[in-house]
C-alpha cells in the first residue's frame, strides 16, 4: 500500500478533532476527561502557535486518512531548548501493524532533526494497558524514562 505523510492545517481542523475524538473514546477515560472538545478554543490556540504545532496524517493515494499524529514544540534546559512531543497518535485499527504509526513518527522524527532538536518524549506509561503502545515506540528506538504527572488547572 501506497502511502504518504502530509501536514494538516487548521483548514483541516474538522478532520483532525474527530480522529483525536477517535483515540480518546479507544482509550476510554481520556474522552471523559475531555468532557465536550472546546473547538473555536482549540482552533484559535492552533492557529496562534501554528508554527509549533504539526498535525500530520497519513494517506492514501486515494486521500483516505489511515492515521494522524501531533507533534507539538516544546522547551527544557535539559534538552538543550526546544524539542517535541508527541501528544497524540491514532491509526485506524484496520491498519495497524503496517507500519502507519512507524512512518507517523518518522516524519515526526524527520520534522525535530531538521529543527535542530535533540529529542522527542511520547507518553506510554508502565501499566499493562499500555504494554503495546510502549512497545510499539521502543521498537522504533525510544526509551522508556517513566509515566508523567499531570496537576489539572
Amino acid at each position: 500500500m501506497n502511502v504518504r505523510i502530509e501536514r494538516l492545517t487548521t483548514a483541516d481542523a474538522s478532520i483532525v478533532f474527530d480522529w483525536v475524538v477517535r483515540l480518546l473514546r479507544e482509550l476510554g477515560e481520556e474522552e471523559k476527561e475531555l468532557g465536550e472538545l472546546a473547538h473555536a478554543r482549540v482552533l484559535d490556540a492552533w492557529s496562534r502557535r501554528a508554527d509549533q504545532f504539526y498535525v500530520l496524517a497519513a494517506k492514501r493515494d486515494d486521500g483516505q486518512i489511515l492515521g494522524v499524529l501531533t507533534l507539538s514544540v516544546t522547551f527544557a534546559i535539559y534538552a538543550n531548548g526546544e524539542y517535541g512531543v508527541i501528544d497524540e497518535m491514532y491509526v485506524d485499527p484496520r491498519f495497524r501493524s503496517a507500519g502507519i504509526g512507524a512512518r507517523l513518527v518518522e516524519e515526526a522524527v524527520d520534522i525535530g532533526r531538521g529543527l535542530g532538536w535533540t529529542r522527542i518524549d511520547v507518553t506510554a506509561p508502565e501499566s499493562e494497558r499500555w504494554s503495546r503502545t510502549r512497545r510499539f515506540y521502543e521498537s522504533i528506538g525510544f526509551e522508556f524514562t517513566g509515566p508523567k504527572l499531570r496537576k489539572r488547572l
